[in-house]
């Protein structure tokens, strides 16, 4: 009919679209396992390489994230919750690798040399952040720059909403500082 056309919903489509593919991976599929890794891994990456301040280092805990999700997958009692299990599983491991290592600076590519102001300011808050604690310092990553919602940076910390939100509020108002120091160092 004219002037009709099918609504779309893509959240919707992206879950069904994730059930299919994890009910696949019961059964075994390699093509299921893919698919899911593809999907998920640049942010996985990105979150890792966030926390671990190393681009090599969170390649590792990346793959070692999948790994661990597929293998426990059984445990996994909402299939819609997939990537918040996958985030957790993640951002328990960078935990792990911070507190037997200090991590150093990650290297980000992408970034091209001809974009010099836009580089100069990545360094600066990638030493800025650097100087928070692991905790606040994953805290800001997941929520502001992995735009995660506050119920899923408590449930991938296991800490109550409470805590993300005092944690959000300390390490805003310390990066803050830190960012205006800077640039009064600079000016």
């Amino acid at each position: 009919m004219f002037g009709t056309r099918a609504v779309v919903n893509p959240v919707s489509d992206t879950l069904s679209d994730d059930l299919h593919w994890l009910e696949r991976c019961r059964q075994g599929d390699d093509a299921a396992v893919t698919y899911l890794v593809n999907k998920h891994r640049n942010r996985l990456v990105r979150t890792a390489a966030n926390i671990l301040r190393d681009r090599f280092e969170a390649e590792d805990v990346a793959q070692d994230a999948f790994l661990k999700a597929f293998r426990e997958l059984h445990r996994l009692r909402d299939d819609r919750a997939f990537a918040s299990f996958l985030y957790r599983i993640c951002v328990r491991l960078c935990m792990d690798r911070l507190r037997s290592k200090r991590a150093e600076p990650a290297e980000f590519d992408g970034v091209e040399s001809s974009d010099g102001p836009q580089i100069e300011t990545r360094i600066v808050v990638e030493e800025l952040l650097e100087t928070l604690t692991p905790e606040l310092r994953m805290t800001l990553v997941l929520r502001e720059m992995e735009q995660l919602s506050y119920e899923e940076v408590a449930e991938i910390m296991h800490v109550p909403i409470g805590t993300v939100r005092s944690r959000l509020h300390t390490a805003r108002e310390r990066f803050r500082h830190l960012w205006l120091d800077a640039n009064k160092e600079t000016a």
